[in-house]
């Protein structure tokens, strides 16, 4: 099982498919990687070797790309910055909503959660 950047690559997985499990990585920057590894692109995880595996780990360094840990750190380093500046945004996310102009009438369920129940009210019948 290769592992890249602390992540464990999924099992028999063309490997343009697997970088993507990296956070950070999509397809294109997947293709890119393994074109400058020298690594064909429908080459499975389990029949990669460490010598790929490492000009893989290499590619990432060269590029200077931050995946994983690093990228996930400065992702929430900058949404703490707009909450402790206090602007719309840093609003938005404290409160959990979104911070991009979305509709929350009826939608945002993805942001705001399971919906809350509606507190039913009887008539009460007078004896």
């Amino acid at each position: 099982m290769a592992r890249i950047s602390g992540v464990d690559l999924p099992r028999n997985k063309r490997m343009e498919i697997a970088l993507t499990y990296l956070y950070g990585v999509g397809r294109v920057l997947s293709r890119q990687i393994l074109a400058a590894a020298n690594v064909p692109l429908d080459k499975r995880t389990d029949d990669l070797d460490d010598n790929e595996a490492r000009r893989i780990r290499e590619a990432i360094e060269q590029r200077g790309l931050k995946v994983e840990g690093d990228l996930r750190r400065d992702v929430g380093l900058s949404i703490k910055r707009l909450m402790d500046l206090g602007c719309y945004r840093g609003l938005r996310h404290r409160k959990g909503l979104p911070a991009r102009g979305q509709r929350t009438h009826t939608n945002a369920r993805t942001r705001k959660g399971p919906r809350k129940g509606q507190a039913i009210k009887r008539k009460e019948t007078a004896v």
